[in-house]
């Protein structure tokens, strides 16, 4: 079995697409977690939203993911990428909308 260039442009595209797309939103939140003063991006997707900037980073979260889903209706392996989005961003604006985070527990209790 052969495969033309047609066949290997349309693999090459929906494999290399979703891969691109994972490494350029973890580069994304990577960025958005420093600049919001957290240690590391994991502790950012763990963390509840305190400020209407995290809010407001959580909301576009999920809808990335949401439209990462749907694009997945067309081309499958995309359904992937939006998963990780959609699942923490739609956490942290439950966590939110709970008023969960709002008390900084920074703070060593006496």
């Amino acid at each position: 079995m052969f495969i033309g260039a047609p066949e290997l442009i349309i693999l090459c595209f929906v494999l290399l697409l979703p891969v691109g797309a994972v490494l350029a939103s973890f580069g994304l939140l990577s960025r958005r977690a420093k600049r919001l003063g957290y240690p590391s991006t994991s502790a950012y997707l763990r963390a509840a939203p305190r400020t209407d900037a995290e809010r407001r980073d959580a909301a576009d979260l999920a809808v990335k993911g949401l439209v990462f889903c749907l694009l997945g209706l067309l081309i499958a392996p995309i359904v992937l990428v939006g998963l990780v989005p959609l699942f923490y961003g739609a956490r942290k604006l439950a966590y939110a909308s709970m008023g969960l985070g709002l008390v900084d527990d920074a703070e060593p209790r006496a």
